[in-house]
Formats: structure tokens, C-alpha cells, sequence
């Protein structure tokens, strides 16, 4: 065996490797099987894709070796090649994953909607609880308002803390010092309020917008992210599936035809009378 043989069988052995080692991968990443979920499905395809180019690098190799081998052969007629033809599967192959890299594209596309659909959903009902907890918020504020006895226990329960620099014993941390410290300001300030009952209704007024406009561009903000992340993640999957559909495809395609050409191009054996 000569170089360029050993040469020829390496490339073609390095080809059919990197082709089954992909074909295990993809196996594997289907186990365990779950199809009517379709953050499964996400999941599956974007890994699919991202290891998509490991069994067109085997392709290429063994198109490679072919061509190396059909060089040498011309060079040399008494070379000709021998043993098993990988063309025919490796073809067959390559055009199987191109119409699977194909139909990739809108089913990921699918999911994609299916899933930012479901993320908005989340962040609407979010949003609805925090709008319920401002109500229930404010309506706390304003039953501490009107009992101005249960107000001055919550001052003087904080000014203790505050003072000891404890909790049940336990000494407060500078954080949770402030906390309190904070509390107790809001506490007084409410108190003063609640003297002036047109102040204390323009207070609550601001209270309960600030909280809502807060709310709102929280929500505004995740639902943004939540369709910039659909977006970025169809087009980076979306796009390289459908280029590996189209290099696979035409690997395949190509090579089939070149396939059948050599074949009709044969001499045809004489018919015995």
C-alpha cells in the first residue's frame, strides 16, 4: 500500500467517523422521547443544528478522498479502486439531513411562537398579581391611616429595634438596620399625613402611580426581552438550519446526479446471442 492509498483510506475513515459519531449524537439527544413538549422541542432542535457541521465535515472528507482517488486513478489506470463505494449512502445521507435541516426551520419558527405566546402569558398574569398587591398594599396603608393607635405601636415597635440594634435577641445587620430605619420614616410620615386628610389623598394618589408606572415598564421591559430573545434565537437557529439544508441538499443532489451519470456512462456488456 502507497502513500496516496494510505492516504485515501485515512480521509475516508476520518469521514465515515465523523458521519457516525454525529448519527449517535443525534440519536441520544431524542432519549428520552417527549414531542408534545415544546421547550423539549426547542431544546432538541437548537442542539441539533449546533451539531449540524460535524457529518458535513464527514461528507466533504469522503468527497475529498474521491476526488484524490480519481486523480490518482487517471495518473495510474492500473490503481483502480476497490472495496465498498461510500458515495451512494454518503449522498443519500447528506440529501435526508438537507430535507431534515429543511423542515427544521418552521417547526423551531412554530415553537419559538408557541413559546414567547407562553412567556407573555406569564408576564400578564405577573403583572396582574403585582397590580392586585398595590391594591392591597395601599388598602393596608389605609387601615393603618384610620387607626392612628395600631400606626403609633408600628412606629414604636421600629424605634425599639432601631435603638437596641436587635431583633429577638438577635442583632440586625447595617441592611436590615436601614430597612427598619426606612420603615419607621414612612411610618411617621404617614402619620403626619393622615392629620391632613387632603395631603394624605394626593400622597396615596402618587403612591399608587409611581407603583403602577413602576409595574408597567417592569412589564413592558420582560415582555421585550421576551421577543428579542424569540427573535435572536430564530433567526441564529433558524438561519444556519436552513444553510445546512441547503449545503446538505446540495451535496446530496449533486452527487447523486454525478452517480448516475457514471453509471449511464458505462459501457453496456455485450448481449450473448
Amino acid at each position: 500500500m502507497n502513500n496516496s492509498t494510505l492516504t485515501v483510506l485515512c480521509v475516508k475513515l476520518f469521514g465515515v467517523v465523523f458521519i457516525l459519531s454525529s448519527l449517535l449524537d443525534y440519536v441520544t439527544l431524542l432519549i428520552p422521547l417527549n414531542f408534545q413538549d415544546p421547550q423539549w422541542q426547542l431544546g432538541l432542535v437548537t442542539s441539533l443544528v449546533d451539531r449540524g457541521i460535524v457529518p458535513m465535515v464527514g461528507v466533504g472528507m469522503i468527497m475529498v478522498a474521491y476526488w484524490i482517488e480519481s486523480v490518482i486513478n487517471a495518473n495510474n489506470p492500473k490503481n483502480s479502486s476497490s472495496g465498498f463505494d461510500l458515495r451512494l449512502p454518503t449522498f443519500v445521507l447528506s440529501a435526508i439531513l438537507g430535507l431534515m435541516f429543511l423542515l427544521i426551520v418552521p417547526i423551531h419558527l412554530n415553537n419559538l411562537n408557541q413559546a414567547k405566546s407562553e412567556a407573555l402569558t406569564q408576564i400578564e398574569k405577573g403583572a396582574s398579581q403585582g397590580k392586585e398587591q398595590i391594591q392591597g398594599f395601599l388598602r393596608q396603608v389605609n387601615s393603618l391611616s384610620q387607626n392612628p393607635e395600631v400606626l403609633n405601636q408600628q412606629i414604636e415597635q421600629r424605634a425599639k429595634v432601631i435603638e437596641s440594634g436587635q431583633f429577638q435577641g438577635n442583632p440586625l445587620p447595617p441592611e436590615q438596620l436601614q430597612l427598619i430605619q426606612n420603615e419607621k420614616a414612612q411610618l411617621q410620615g404617614l402619620r403626619d399625613l393622615s392629620k391632613n386628610p387632603a395631603a394624605y389623598k394626593s400622597k396615596i394618589a402618587e403612591i399608587k402611580k409611581q407603583l403602577e408606572t413602576q409595574l408597567q415598564e417592569r412589564q413592558s421591559k420582560a415582555e421585550g426581552e421576551a421577543t428579542s430573545q424569540a427573535v435572536k434565537q430564530g433567526l441564529r437557529t433558524g438561519l444556519n438550519s436552513l444553510m445546512l439544508a441547503i449545503g446538505y441538499a446540495t451535496a446530496g443532489a449533486l452527487g447523486l446526479r454525478n452517480i448516475i451519470s457514471e453509471i449511464q456512462s458505462r459501457p453496456k456488456a455485450p448481449r450473448s446471442s
